[in-house]
């Protein structure tokens, strides 16, 4: 039976956030359960891609469809090893719901992995769990990240922090650094011959 890990997405969530991890995850060996609130495996959600093209803030741009492999109504956190919050517009409206509030207190009252990345840490601060914690995030949720007790980590774009069970970057450059630190957090020991 392979490894569970839970990643929390929505509509708008970003592109290369959601499909970079997940397929790497499973590429692993790794079962990731992707769920959004009030939809069921099978159907789909539409992701954005965000892009650094020189302007003041990111550009947005029509990503693709992805189809939930399953039900948030089926989520049981116990389950799960691991949780991965992708950003994008997606956790500005997905941090109202409290039954995903409650899934994300979960990972950190039982001390599992998190990977939170760019704008993921929205859900993070209102679940209420960075208080005393550093996180990095992209530099726009920092001054959130401050107000909910935490500490901001203003690192590359490229980078990543850990801080206990918290993996943590500032947008999807940093994937390799980003999913690097989760698996090994998760146990994983990756070896080259």
């Amino acid at each position: 039976m392979s490894i569970r890990l839970l990643v929390l997405a929505g509509d708008y969530v970003e592109d290369y956030e959601l499909m970079v991890p997940v397929q790497a995850l499973q590429m692993l060996g790794y079962r990731v359960d992707v769920v959004c609130p009030e939809k069921s495996a099978g159907e789909q959600i539409r992701t954005a891609i965000h892009d650094f093209e020189g302007d003041q803030t990111y550009s947005e741009k029509p990503g693709h469809n992805f189809t939930l492999n399953f039900s948030f109504d089926d989520v049981q956190p116990e389950a799960y090893a691991g949780l991965v919050i992708p950003g994008g517009r997606a956790p500005e409206y997905l941090r109202l719901n409290p039954a995903v509030l409650e899934i994300t207190r979960h990972f950190f009252a039982a001390n599992k992995p998190v990977a939170a990345v760019c704008h993921g840490a929205q859900l993070l601060t209102a679940a209420g769990v960075l208080s005393g914690r550093k996180c990095a995030a992209y530099p726009a949720c920092g001054p959130e990240i401050t107000l909910a007790g935490g500490e901001f980590q203003a690192i590359s774009v490229d980078g990543v922090f850990v801080d206990g069970n918290l993996v943590s970057s500032p947008a999807w450059p940093a994937h390799p650094a980003f999913l690097a630190a989760f698996v090994k957090l998760l146990g994983a020991r990756i070896t080259l011959e």
